[in-house]
């Protein structure tokens, strides 16, 4: 089922993460709250993500669920201090909105996303004149001085690609994308240039989905599976319409939306026809 937008979508992975120790282990609330010494009430609140743990309360829940190896333990510890901090993204915070802050915490976090785009190229390849084009598009109200906060979000955003160790981006973008003269043909050009540029990193799988293939018709929507570095967690879905964003982190939701990559991954053209692709969509903004 999905869940609730939050700018503290940290908490929700490091909740989710004790709850499933917690039942691995056996326990039922009042186990747990007894090894705290407290009431169940606590245990519900911190599953909930309701309200964040203490070191010394967590590392006594750890015990208490057997987990013994230290570099596990060091992940959830991780996990619980971070999700007490603020990112560079929070200099923002006045400038976009609060679904759109979660989001770019949660892409913080991650080391490898499953970018699936149906109308637009992906926000990590999009470049300046490009994202000034869609958000002045898709928000005409923006003030000048809110188009660029977004296109600085987006340019921080994409330092992730270029860190010590980069994010693993595996990218499918249907077709009919690379021909919307989004901002006019000379943006465009540009965008599908350093498209081309992009496809070529070695931590960038970027794929086109050809408009003639018959799985477009399995294109409901953009959506990005986000995994974590830490062997235990689960990845998480992010979805979204024009109206609303969700995350889906249940282990059969999570599974249908990798079943259709997988599928979409199958269908699109390889990396080097794809290259192709985006030359011939090229060669009609000339």
């Amino acid at each position: 089922m999905p869940i609730n937008n939050s700018p503290t979508i940290r908490q929700r992975r490091l909740a989710r993460r004790l709850r499933e120790l917690r039942v691995a282990a056996g326990m039922t609330h009042a186990d747990s709250a007894a090894v705290l010494g407290s009431a169940e009430s606590k245990i519900g609140r911190i599953e909930n993500a309701q309200s964040g743990i203490r070191l010394p309360d967590l590392r006594a829940l750890l015990d208490a669920y057997g987990v013994v190896d230290p570099s596990g333990r060091a992940e959830i510890e991780l996990l619980a201090r971070e999700s007490k901090q603020k990112g560079w993204w929070s200099r923002y915070a006045n400038a976009v909105d609060s679904a759109y802050a979660a989001y770019v915490a949660v892409e913080a976090d991650a080391d490898e996303l499953y970018n699936v785009e149906t109308n637009l190229i992906p926000g990590l390849l999009q470049t300046a004149e490009y994202t000034r084009a869609v958000v002045q598009l898709q928000t005409p109200e923006l003030t000048a001085e809110a188009v660029e906060a977004q296109i600085n979000v987006r340019r921080e955003r994409r330092l992730a690609l270029t860190r010590e160790n980069p994010l693993q981006l595996w990218v499918i973008i249907s077709e009919s994308a690379l021909y919307h003269r989004v901002g006019g043909d000379e943006v465009m050009k540009a965008q599908l240039e350093a498209l081309i540029v992009d496809s070529r990193r070695q931590n960038i799988e970027l794929q086109v989905l050809p408009r003639e293939d018959p799985m477009n018709a399995c294109l409901s929507g953009p959506f990005v599976i986000i995994s974590f570095p830490g062997s235990s967690e689960t990845s998480i879905i992010y979805a979204e319409s024009p109206t609303s964003t969700l995350y889906f982190e249940e282990e059969g939701d999570v599974e249908t939306y990798a079943t259709l990559f997988r599928r979409l991954n199958m269908a699109a053209a390889n990396v080097s026809k794809s290259r192709d692709l985006i030359m011939d969509a090229l060669k009609e903004m000339v």
